[in-house]
């Protein structure tokens, strides 16, 4: 096999499938609660959802530190590095990316790439990056990748409470749409001009939501189209069960995978989310 022509890393945005090629060196958050700070790589799924059930704080979250996106680039064990970041409409990860890459110096040569996305579709742009590299493609090839992955990959998600997102000051778009009531379930996505959460769809009740987010795919993409799916569950992993169902219902799927939602990206949707990164056909390179 031909040897890697660079490495890749990302941030503790993504949330990561076994069935891709997501196992790269990431530069975690940090959440904390009141006065004690957690890793992200060092909080568990269980112990985040008990921190939410029993802590009276609002949890918030860190981006990694420029030590933190030091360590991954040498972590990748290459010379030349090509950083995914979560959007920067989102995070400030990036910036913290960028001061890291000043730090390297000559040993390392870091290349950067927003995302403008998260979670499951940041997923789906690390495995074209990871998989040209394995190739032993260019870093070019693998941004070209990257891109036209990214051109193609929706994000839909849906919470059972706007509480988190408010708490936490990411709202924005989607309250402003939404008229300010929290009763509803929004149907959110990233609006890939901004990087930014905006709301396409609302429901009444939860099971509606699911609905809601399949529907939002099938509109996107057309009932028939085969479709990649990276599905995506909070607290009830049998929400991503219903939801592979209704699409299965109605598209032809090429792969899924299912992943449950990360601690950092948890406390801003809360217990309960569910959301799916979707993409038609097959990889754009094996077209």
């Amino acid at each position: 096999m031909t040897a890697p022509l660079f490495g890749i890393v990302t941030d503790g945005g993504l949330d990561a499938y076994g069935g891709l090629n997501n196992a790269v060196p990431v530069a975690p958050f940090s959440v904390t609660f009141g006065e004690t700070s957690y890793r992200t790589d060092e909080l568990s799924r269980e112990a985040l959802f008990r921190e939410l059930a029993t802590n009276p704080a609002h949890p918030t979250s860190s981006q990694p530190t420029p030590q933190d996106w030091l360590e991954a680039y040498r972590r990748a064990g290459t010379r030349d590095v090509l950083a995914v970041t979560i959007s920067a409409g989102l995070s400030g990860s990036r910036n913290a990316a960028e001061q890291a890459r000043s730090l390297a110096g000559a040993d390392v040569a870091v290349s950067i790439h927003d995302s403008r996305t998260l979670s499951a579709a940041q997923a789906f742009q690390v495995h074209a990056a990871a998989t040209a590299a394995a190739r032993g493609e260019t870093l070019e090839t693998a941004v070209a990748w990257m891109e036209a992955v990214a051109q193609e990959t929706e994000l839909y998600f849906t919470i059972e409470t706007l509480e988190y997102l408010r708490r936490g000051g990411r709202i924005g778009r989607v309250q402003a749409t939404l008229g300010g009531l929290l009763d509803l379930k929004p149907v959110i996505t990233v609006d890939k001009a901004t990087g930014t959460y905006t709301n396409v769809g609302r429901a009444r009740s939860y099971r509606g939501a699911i609905v809601a987010v399949a529907d939002r795919v099938t509109r996107t993409y057309a009932e028939g189209t085969p479709l990649r799916l990276g599905l995506l569950y909070g607290n009830e992993p049998a929400d991503s069960d219903t939801l592979l169902d209704v699409l299965a219902a109605r598209h032809p799927i090429v792969w899924s995978g299912t992943a449950g939602v990360n601690p950092v990206l948890n406390v801003h949707t809360g217990p309960r989310a569910l959301g799916v990164a979707a993409a038609p056909g097959p990889w754009p390179w094996e077209r």
